[in-house]
């Protein structure tokens, strides 16, 4: 039912590889590295998503691009017909090598319309979500899905552990064994460089991220305010999209009002979030679950402790107690807890626990080493081989 693992040996025309997400955005903030790469070594990359701000970026990066219908946030059967219609006429037309289907409905979807086009594809989990999240009917119809969807890709890639045995254990894996562990998506250690935090007057705190609840962005706030107590000069600052579409986003006019109180900082949002970082004490992300968060990697490259949930993902990045604090996840005092512990920490312990940080991504989170595994797995099925050297 698959369509052959090797290209024809007679072919002359560029490796091309498709990438297809729920969002231009996470194609662009999470796989820059992969796309100039493969760019540069003469691969057609072709990114099929919906149109968003960073659509434009990526077509300059020298992605070709094809708009996408994902309805993200609903549960119309019909207007997911219409994504699995969409991705097959792509697949059918373009007969790409390779597919990678990042985030839920383009994994659920994409591997159908792939199966169904004789493309080879590979469905990668970029972290559960909601569908292990939540207790809901649509989180059951989404498991149903999975088992079905998820018996057509050739492997199935997980950021972590505990995703895999999650899937594994509500036997959502009809082949077990083309499960493949990624462990994240990596960080480019030379653009997110070391730097040394300044000391300042002022404590900062910032989550960056999309708000969405499900991230602990309703934990963080509440945790400010019962810091602000006793520590009224320290900033709470929040960075990211709002609004985005998804079951769990938060709206700026929630943010707003949270600036109003005197609680957070809103900062927007940034396609560069090095400045961000750096200019912070501590990056602290109370997520409900992630695959592996670019956010902690990023802020520990850069050498910041951090704060986060002990959830699955997290705590792949974070060593607690050494390079940062876990806590509770949906237990804002908890949170508050951990937060004035990093308060109550020296300029040379916090300054000590983000060089530790730093040398844990580098040890385990090198993007080299994701592009080498994705330049390998095209290797394997189509029998050309990219020199990365």
């Amino acid at each position: 039912m698959n369509a052959p693992s090797l290209r024809a040996t007679a072919s002359t025309a560029p490796l091309s590889v498709c990438l297809v997400c729920n969002t231009s955005f996470a194609i662009h903030t999470y796989r820059q590295g992969l796309i100039r790469t493969l760019v540069e070594k003469g691969v057609v990359v072709t990114v099929i998503a919906p149109r968003d701000r960073t659509t434009a970026l990526l077509e300059q990066m020298g992605c070709r691009y094809i708009e996408l219908f994902v309805a993200s946030k609903g549960t119309n059967p019909l207007d997911d017909q219409r994504t699995l219609r969409e991705l097959y006429r792509h697949y059918r037309a373009m007969r790409p090598d390779v597919v990678f289907h990042y985030t839920i409905k383009p994994n659920i979807y994409g591997s159908v319309a792939a199966w169904l086009a004789h493309v080879p594809s590979i469905a990668v989990t970029t972290g559960l979500g909601y569908v292990f999240i939540q207790k809901s009917r649509a989180a059951v119809i989404a498991k149903a899905l999975y088992r079905f969807a998820f018996r057509f890709p050739r492997e199935i890639w997980f950021l972590n552990r505990d995703d895999e045995a999650a899937f594994v254990k509500s036997r959502l894996l009809a082949h077990p064994d083309r499960a493949r562990l990624l462990n994240g998506e990596g960080v480019d250690l030379n653009h997110f460089a070391y730097t040394p935090a300044v000391q300042k007057q002022n404590f900062t705190f910032v989550l960056i991220g999309r708000l969405l609840w499900d991230k602990g962005v309703g934990e963080y706030v509440e945790a400010a305010r019962i810091l602000r107590a006793n520590h009224p000069t320290v900033r709470f600052q929040l960075l990211g999209p709002v609004g985005v579409d998804n079951p769990s986003a938060i709206t700026l006019d929630a943010v707003r009002a949270w600036e109003r109180e005197g609680i957070v900082e809103y900062l927007g949002e940034a396609h560069d979030v090095r400045e961000f970082i750096a200019n912070a004490e501590c990056v602290v992300l109370p997520s409900y679950r992630e695959g592996v968060p670019r956010t902690l990697m990023e802020a520990s490259a850069i050498g910041r402790p951090v704060v986060a949930t002990d959830v699955p993902g997290c705590r792949e990045v974070v060593a607690d107690g050494v390079t940062g604090l876990l806590c509770e996840a949906k237990n804002a005092l908890s949170l508050a807890e951990k937060l004035e512990a990093m308060l109550g920490m020296t300029y040379g312990e916090r300054k000590a626990m983000g060089e530790r940080g730093r040398a844990k991504v580098v040890a385990e989170f090198d993007e080299a080493g994701v592009i080498a595994r994705y330049i390998e797995t095209l290797r394997r099925l189509t029998g050309v081989s990219l020199d990365i050297n």
